[in-house]
């Protein structure tokens, strides 16, 4: 038997009191995590693609249960794993074993019984049903077996960084995902609320966060039990409160309807709410931006690792105006926008003919100029902010209608862009033990465009640190370069923002590496070895 060994998690939390917001920033905490995501995915030739990220692409290890496989076994074992090399993830090209999909492999050799396990890493996929027909197919091909057993399970990817990066109760939050349109009354919050739940609807664990104090949305749009969050009175977490499955926070559920304070004061607020929230361990959480560019949105990208980013605009040229300050602020922050939604573009009329009352052009424009790789039009629908206003958003109360379809193809468009991103493509830097190298990955300009990894020796970013305890401020020269050892090796690794990793090192120092400093230290990459995979050679 060929054992190919995953990790699980657990968690636990508690909670009581209603929660009544902090609004001095001094006075911000810490939370705590909870719940736990995972998923799993497929293939779709020609169509829409799997949606779902390899769990470790180059540190899978076979292992050995009892004993050295005989050689027969292991020839068989090779025999199944050159069949499942013909399965094809489209995102990312490459053969399942090579994306430490096969685990579990188990091979009885006297009946031909052939069982192995596909653990992907999201739920929130339509075509994960298809890997399982086509590797009992394949496998089945060869003569000498009998049956073939399948079985798909879910481990969430690790994190490039151990705490991805993300603060208190965010940590164990796989993606955060914002939505903004940098101006209102474009159907952004309505965007927000129908994708978070088309993401539950996919099987994704969700959350939604509503940054608008303001006017909160998110109290009108859903219809929870409990209308009013709490406070545990020693760790000061915040429990969300919850709607069918989605997790939800807003400042309309801390009792004082909209907030009337200044911009710092709610930069704050803000800050707080989304950091000492409970959320557990989420697939998505969905962050609903209010309208604009300035110091609240500033401080939510530079505070939160956002994964990705869904732009919200309308077919009007001045919308554009608007949306288009709107991604180059998440440009400039490093955080990719995966997908355009115009709304309000169209309607059909009853003569048959598509009608487009506020023109055209808009949503395109932003796709063309900012090589954003996809653009979703939904029409105009009066049952869309009905369903809004009543509590229940549409997706939930007419799931099989023309508008749920739409939003299932956003929701599948922002998960198989995300997962491109995410592990394979995230930013981020990596401690490979077994090559003695650090796995650097500088951040995407866009979804389309993901950045190559390449790899440093650990004393080479050690050597070129910049802050004053290693560089002498009245020379510029370095301090102790020579002294650091070439086996120098880092005890951990934790993502700053989307700008930086700071590095703790063996000996206890901390070094923050930008990633503009990761950038210029590119020309003394190496090309690490490659690594054995159940027998099969796999290229880092």
């Amino acid at each position: 038997m060929i054992t190919l060994q995953a990790q699980q998690e657990a968690h636990t939390h508690r909670h009581v009191v209603p929660f009544r917001p902090i609004r001095a920033p001094c006075e911000w905490a810490a939370a705590h995590q909870r719940r736990s995501c995972s998923s799993s995915s497929g293939r779709r030739s020609n169509r829409r693609g799997s949606v779902h990220t390899p769990a470790r692409r180059v540190h899978t290890q076979a292992v050995a249960t009892a004993q050295a496989p005989s050689a027969e076994l292991q020839q068989a074992s090779e025999e199944v794993l050159v069949q499942l090399r013909r399965i094809i993830d489209p995102d990312f090209g490459e053969d399942i074993v090579s994306c430490g999909f096969v685990k579990d492999m188990n091979i009885d050799q006297v009946t031909g019984a052939v069982a192995f396990t596909l653990e992907l890493t999201t739920l929130a996929c339509p075509v994960k049903d298809q890997f399982r027909r086509e590797a009992t197919q394949y496998v089945q091909e060869l003569p000498w077996v009998s049956n073939v057993e399948v079985k798909l399970s879910s481990q969430p990817a690790k994190p490039v960084t151990p705490d991805n990066g993300r603060p208190g109760g965010l940590s164990k939050v796989k993606h955060v995902i914002a939505v903004s349109s940098c101006k209102g009354g474009v159907g952004k919050s309505t965007t927000a609320v129908n994708l978070a739940y088309t993401l539950a609807q996919m099987g994704a664990k969700v959350g939604i966060f509503d940054a608008d104090v303001y006017g909160p949305s998110l109290p009108t749009m859903v219809s929870p039990e409990l209308r009013i969050l709490r406070m545990d009175p020693e760790t000061r977490a915040i429990t969300p409160t919850e709607y069918q499955g989605v997790s939800l926070v807003s400042f309309g559920f801390a009792g004082q309807g909209s907030a009337i304070m200044r911009g710092a004061m709610v930069s704050g607020l803000i800050q707080q709410m989304l950091t000492t929230s409970e959320w557990g361990e989420l697939d998505y959480l969905v962050v609903d931006f209010p309208p604009g560019t300035g110091d609240i949105q500033l401080t939510l990208c530079q505070s939160v690792a956002f994964s990705a980013a869904v732009v919200v605009t309308t077919p009007q040229k001045l919308a554009f105006v608007d949306v288009a300050k709107g991604v180059r602020m998440f440009a400039k922050l490093a955080v990719p926008v995966v997908a355009v939604v115009e709304n309000m573009s169209y309607f059909d009329g009853e003569d048959g003919k598509r009608y487009k009352p506020f023109g055209e052009g808009s949503g395109k424009r932003v796709q063309e100029d900012f090589g954003i790789p996809n653009l979703v039009q939904f029409p105009i629908v009066p049952d869309l902010s009905a369903a809004g206003d009543d509590g229940l958003p549409l997706v939930c109360s007419n799931p099989a209608g023309p508008v749920a379809a739409a939003f299932m193809d956003l929701g599948a468009t922002v998960v198989r862009e995300v997962a491109k991103l995410s592990n394979t493509h995230k930013h981020g830097v990596t401690w490979n033990e077994q090559q003695g190298l650090l796995r650097v990955v500088l951040p995407a300009v866009s979804a389309s465009n993901p950045p190559a990894p390449f790899y440093l020796e650990p004393a080479v970013v050690r050597r070129h640190d910049t802050s004053a305890r290693s560089i002498n401020e009245w020379t510029g020269e370095a301090l102790g370069a020579a002294d650091v050892p070439d086996d120098v090796k880092p005890l951990s690794i934790a993502q700053v923002g989307n700008y930086a990793v700071q590095i703790t090192w063996e000996d206890g120092f901390n070094q923050v590496a930008s990633y503009k400093l990761l950038q210029s230290l590119k020309p003394n990459s190496v090309q690490p070895e490659s690594l054995q995979v159940a027998g099969v050679t796999v290229q880092p």
